[in-house]
């Protein structure tokens, strides 16, 4: 039981529950109805996705500010690929590519020029965005989804699935991306790294191979998060995702996640990103204003890294 008290992501797994339970009180005739937990669950796929990749980011030490754009960029490079006729999963390899390519070249500026990751994420965000709206000609992009929109649909009562395809691909991501971290070299590199990369280094970590690597997979999660945006938007949005990466970076850390590095996990991600969703929709549900859900998305994010600052010192 201590073990399990222990972990970063119990505590906001509680709160999970007690704020899950508080709406159910709340509006019991709509918040608890299988069609609202459906819609939760695809609205937090997303965030849930690049959350995987900003885990590893912060868990190494680093920040990734450019998640928004990638996902942008990724939706009007799809969008591009169909309207030229290709078939969706070429439209899907190249979006991936192209955001798989934007992180690696965070990291290679990063690990090689040492520039401090805020600063080299900050410039990125700018660019990748500029980039998305160039190659849109600064408009929305329409295209036939191929067949795209259906990771994202609502499914019929009838359907065997439960969920769409979407969610269960952001499990699927989760689990493979958790069994990485705590049962691969890779994934103990990565946690070494970010306790003391100059203990890591003395160890033979190859600090900057990894460095690099973190960040291109942000980025190829980036652009997974991507696909699922375009098939939510069926079009390619040069301006959507403004301001992802700070719910992104939030569920990361109301999930025990550490910006000093060195600590944070895979299911306490996907815990502090569904806490948002339940608390957005919860709201929308009780009638509360929206300036009202962003103050409280805002101290729910301090209060977080405030409990993690405590239980360190402790």
């Amino acid at each position: 039981m201590k073990a399990w008290l222990a972990r970063p992501w119990f505590g906001p797994l509680v709160a999970l529950v007690v704020v899950y339970l508080l709406f159910v009180w709340l509006s019991p005739d709509t918040f608890a109805r299988s069609v609202n937990l459906s819609t939760m669950a695809r609205q937090t796929v997303v965030v849930a996705i690049a959350a995987v990749g900003m885990t590893y980011v912060i868990i190494h030490g680093g920040i990734d500010l450019s998640v928004g754009s990638a996902v942008a960029l990724t939706t009007v490079v799809i969008a591009r690929v169909l309207e030229r006729g290709s078939g969706p999963l070429v439209a899907v390899l190249a979006g991936v590519a192209v955001a798989s390519l934007a992180g690696a070249i965070n990291g290679l500026l990063v690990a090689r020029l040492r520039i401090t990751p805020f600063i080299v994420t900050l410039g990125t965000m700018g660019a990748l965005r500029g980039a998305a709206k160039g190659l849109a000609d600064e408009q929305k992009v329409d295209a036939d989804p191929s067949g795209l929109d259906q990771l994202m649909s609502a499914l019929s009562p009838s359907s065997p699935w439960l969920l769409p395809a979407g969610v269960w691909i952001a499990l699927a991501v989760a689990g493979l991306a958790a069994l990485a971290l705590g049962y691969t070299v890779f994934g103990r590199h990565v946690v070494a790294i970010g306790s003391n990369v100059r203990t890591a280094e003395l160890c033979g970590v190859p600090v900057a191979r990894v460095t690099i690597l973190v960040y291109a997979l942000a980025g190829a999660l980036a652009g997974l998060a991507g696909v699922m945006e375009f098939s939510t938007l069926t079009v390619g949005d040069p301006t959507d995702s403004i301001g992802l990466e700070l719910a992104v970076i939030a569920a990361v850390v109301i999930g025990g996640g550490s910006l000093a590095g060195g600590q944070g996990s895979i299911a306490g991600a996907m815990v502090g990103a569904v806490l948002m969703t339940v608390i957005r929709t919860g709201c929308t549900h009780v009638g509360v204003p929206n300036w009202v859900q962003e103050i409280l998305t805002g101290a729910i994010i301090v209060a977080a890294v405030g409990l993690e600052r405590l239980r360190r010192r402790r």
